[in-house]
């Protein structure tokens, strides 16, 4: 009983509002973090609303050719 109420929260917050999950922020270059975002980062999403946030750094990170 206790795993069915465990899969009924984790549906729930993962449909909830502007929930993405961790694998588009990935994707788009955030980190998923629990709480708050650290310091030099910012709240670019949810991933998990509204508990799991998708925080995304400050200054942009260019790749060398």
């Amino acid at each position: 009983m206790g795993i069915l109420w465990f899969i009924l929260i984790f549906v729930s917050l993962s449909g909830h509002g502007d929930a993405h999950g961790p694998d588009s922020c990935n994707h788009e270059g955030g980190l998923c973090r629990v709480g708050n975002c650290i310091s030099g980062e910012y709240l670019a999403r949810y991933c998990f609303e509204p508990i799991i946030l998708c925080c995304k750094s400050l200054s942009p990170t260019t790749a060398k050719s």
